[in-house]
């Protein structure tokens, strides 16, 4: 076959991936896969130490896979790259970067031990990145295989979609038909399926094609690699550059390379390749020579097409991730490490030397994240697990020439919030100065950080803002409980300031650390775990040590399931105690209990006091990541503890009305003026009648130390809140189109407002009734230049209205829409004037007519 390969030009291209469990046989398949493709002249093997893919002399000495490797594999018009990723848990990190730049992939199964642990997670992971899968059942050659029962729980486990595509197809047409409604029409026109409808079902995934063999002895590969060909689909690529880096590695020489996949136009040597780092920072270097390496060869190349996967040098920024040219960036990773631990160096070395070589290893693997403790002057490490400790521990020898120690391993803990909080940073020593104010939300479990700005440009610069958002990304935030990493937050900004002539950029960098943690330390904080979705089989009479074990560890599970002599029992459990605990599975069932652990991202933790205690750590003496900020007075800075910092702030931003709503303040507010205030004199003198004098606040001087100049409370720009169901049944043309279309009307309020706002500039909230809504929560959502809001249960609009004025009052202009007397009395008694409905109507007329002539005269 591969000699009549080579005698046909490739005229399509695509690139897969072997994916599995570690031990079910995955290089073999790819050594079997090249040399049925002709590619190698002698099959190699993994225990013979001479498979072609792998490379490294400690992929040898162990017999797994632990970095990510890629093989030309030319078919009959195809041209085939092949990457051989690891199987082994504690490397799952380089083979997650490996799926960002495929394009079909395949899943090796073993025979003889089915779906495993780390096979779902390979799975979970192939389905967050939509790749069309096909499956390799191997090692069917070992005695006490069964297919079908192996068909049944791949269906079960993994898929219903996985079909076993036999020689003699007519049999699985219906069955393939199943998956998809056009496929089913199809079937029942011809009896069968064309190639084109089953491979566009595959690349949809709705179809995952199972082939059966044994690749040690070239059992069904042929037929295996003839589906690819048959069935693979060759992606669609654009004319302009893109490309995906994916992986950092260095030759033996010491040139970094970086590897990556071109995804759209072509690549040239020399070409100047730009992007942007995590920082925020644009970048432009140039591409000084481009590999194509199939195991550890490779051969240089001028120019590469769109599809292709190559090695560039020349690249010192780049990250794994990357887009280069048109390309997006990725997303982070999914899978974590779980566990932190001490690097030892040895006697007398200098820590920041090590640091700098070891920021090379940081650079290859992300996730590995070396972190220096200032304060206790050490390096510590994140990592999956022991294998991987042991193979980095021989890394940094050969590469570095340190023999280096690890600290027993601890669980990596992270921090998140319950409630939304403000931070407020002020840097201000002498000839410095920068204010930032910083709104902490809490967001969906396993979100991460994500960071917004929603901060006026007529309060701060929009390069400043975009200055606050680079800092926010360029650190890893600390949280106040245990000194770990913070998560599941969306931070913004919302206001800050600078001064014309002593702001410098390092001034925002402070202020905005400053923020978060003055945040951190008023909020109601959580620690977080890291937690594993198990399944544990095992005999029915043990069922019972496992439940009891579960409970002990602080995790839960679902009723137990009995299938035949074993019973299944599944549920989640913190990952701090599944360490080791496979061991005990197969001693206390005498060899016969299996243990699947997938992660399942982070959960609060069981038993956050003792670890909170047991760590030991002190927020607020922590210098480092200080919440106190700095004020100047009389030409001196001095430090303002962060509870005082509110007091001394530059800015106000206490009052924010609830739910949160996004505004984007007016660079020039105008004041809606109104012909009727006769009306409100006379509801005024009715309100002070009955409940006394209307006391109208003034500006003030806030409580100052002897020290700290003066500071005026600024009333600010205009709101305006509208009662929308009290106008829209006080227009006539607005309540007979409610009577038909009570949504239709909302809608026309809304238009007419949002074109109202448009020229007087003024904050404009639109409030409607949803009291009656069973467990409503309350929505703020963001319609054009206006929010409109939806009140909670149990709250009515009036009350919604009366709660932000009287928020608001003395600290800006409110006026109210309204034709409810008795709320009208209400909101005079907070500060604020009233608009009643026919007096919107009038005004909203005028701004209309004089919109027109503004329009006129420009014609």
């Amino acid at each position: 076959m591969g000699e009549q390969n080579k005698e046909k030009k490739a005229t399509k291209h695509i690139c897969v991936g072997l994916l599995a469990h570690v031990d079910a046989g995955k290089t073999t398949l790819s050594e079997a896969m090249l040399y049925c493709g002709g590619c190698i002249k002698k099959l190699g093997r993994v225990d013979h130490q001479n498979a072609f893919l792998d490379t490294d002399t400690m992929e040898k000495e162990r017999g797994i896979t632990i970095f990510s490797k890629q093989a030309k594999l030319e078919l009959p018009d195809w041209d085939i790259t092949l990457m051989d990723t690891p199987g082994h848990m504690d490397f799952s990190g380089e083979m997650e970067r490996t799926l960002q730049v495929l394009d079909y992939a395949v899943l090796v199964i073993s025979g003889s031990d089915g779906v495993q642990s780390h096979t779902q997670t390979v799975w979970k992971l192939l389905q967050q990145y939509k790749i069309p899968t096909f499956l390799f059942v191997n090692k069917i050659d070992l005695a006490g295989v069964d297919q079908q029962a192996l068909i049944l729980e791949l269906k079960k486990r993994l898929s219903d979609g996985c079909v076993p595509f036999l020689p003699e197809m007519e049999s699985v047409w219906e069955e393939l038909s199943m998956q998809d409604e056009d496929a089913m029409e199809e079937y029942l026109q011809t009896e069968r399926l064309s190639r084109e409808t089953v491979a566009r079902i595959i690349a949809e995934r709705k179809v995952f094609p199972c082939y059966f063999g044994s690749a040690l002895k070239l059992q069904g590969v042929e037929e295996f690699l003839q589906g690819i060909c048959q069935y693979a689909k060759q992606p669609v690529y654009e004319p302009e550059f893109k490309a995906k880096v994916y992986k950092i590695s260095r030759d033996p020489q010491g040139n970094r390379l970086t590897y990556l996949k071109v995804t759209g136009g072509c690549l040239k040597v020399k070409t100047m390749l730009s992007s942007v780092s995590a920082k925020g920072v644009q970048w432009q270097e140039k591409a000084d020579q481009i590999r194509i390496y199939s195991g550890a060869k490779f051969v240089p190349a001028e120019q590469v097409a769109a599809g292709t996967i190559c090695a560039v040098t020349g690249l010192t920024k780049t990250m794994p991730g990357d887009g280069l040219g048109q390309e997006t960036s990725s997303r982070p990773p999914i899978l974590e490490p779980v566990m932190s631990c001490r690097l030892h160096l040895p006697a007398q070395y200098d820590v920041h030397n090590a640091l700098m070589k070891l920021s090379q290893l940081e650079e290859e693997d992300p996730q590995l994240h070396l972190v220096w403790d200032e304060r206790l002057g050490e390096i510590h490490l994140q990592m999956m697990g022991e294998v991987q400790l042991d193979v980095l521990k021989r890394k940094i020898l050969e590469r570095f020439g340190m023999s280096v120690g690890f600290g027993q391993g601890s669980i990596l803990y992270k921090e998140t919030i319950s409630k939304p909080v403000v931070g407020i940073g002020h840097f201000e020593p002498l000839r410095h100065y920068a204010e930032v104010h910083l709104l902490l939300e809490p967001a969906p479990t396993g979100s991460g950080l994500t960071f917004a700005t929603n901060c006026p440009e007529n309060t701060l610069d929009k390069n400043w803002q975009n200055l606050v958002l680079t800092h926010l990304a360029e650190k890893e935030h600390r949280g106040v409980l245990t000194a770990s990493p913070i998560t599941d937050m969306k931070i913004t900004l919302i206001a800050g300031k600078a001064h014309l002539k002593h702001t410098e950029g390092g001034d925002f960098r402070q202020a905005t650390y400053r923020a978060v943690r003055h945040g951190l330390m008023q909020a109601e904080s959580v620690l977080l775990e890291p937690w594993y979705d198990f399944r544990i089989e095992l005999p029915t009479e043990q069922v019972g040590r496992a439940m009891a074990d579960v409970q002990r560890m602080g995790g839960e599970f679902s009723s137990p399931q009995t299938q035949g002599e074993e019973t299944v029992l599944q549920g989640m459990v913190p990952a701090a105690f599944m360490q080791g605990y496979q061991m005990e599975i197969i001693s206390y069932t005498k060899g016969r209990g299996k243990l699947f652990c997938v992660p399942a991202g982070y959960r609060p933790c069981h038993n956050a006091q003792e670890v909170i205690e047991q760590i030991g750590y002190d927020s607020e003496h922590d210098v480092e990541n200080t919440a106190n900020s700095v004020f100047c007075s009389h030409g001196a800075g001095f430090t303002v503890h962060w509870s005082e910092v509110q007091r001394y702030a530059h800015i106000d931003t206490s009052p924010r009305f609830e739910p949160e709503p996004s505004i984007q303040k007016s660079s020039r507010p105008i004041r809606i003026r109104s012909s009727k205030d006769a009306d409100d004199k006379e509801l005024a003198e009715i309100f002070e009648r009955t409940y006394g004098a209307v006391k109208r606040r003034e500006l003030f001087r806030t409580e100052l130390k002897p020290q700290q100049e003066y500071v005026y409370q600024d009333q600010g720009p205009e709101y305006l809140l509208v009662d929308g169901y009290n106008i829209i049944f006080a227009w006539d043309d607005l309540k007979q189109l409610a009577q038909q279309n009570l949504e239709a009307a909302r809608q026309a309020l809304a238009d007419i407002l949002c074109n109202y706002q448009g020229f007087k500039q003024c904050y404009l909230i639109l409030v409607f009734d949803a009291y009656k809504v069973a467990r409503n929560v309350g929505e703020v959502s963001r319609y054009n230049n206006i929010h409109i809001v939806y009140t909670k249960e149990a709250e009515t609009a009036d009350m919604y209205i009366e709660k932000v004025t009287y928020q608001l009052k003395g600290k800006h202009r409110v006026k109210v829409a309204t034709s409810d007397s008795a709320e009208q009395l209400i909101i005079l008694g907070h500060g604020a004037s009233r608009l009643s409905a026919n007096m919107l109507r009038e005004e909203i007329e005028r701004t209309n007519n004089q919109i027109r002539q503004i329009i006129e005269k420009k014609r």
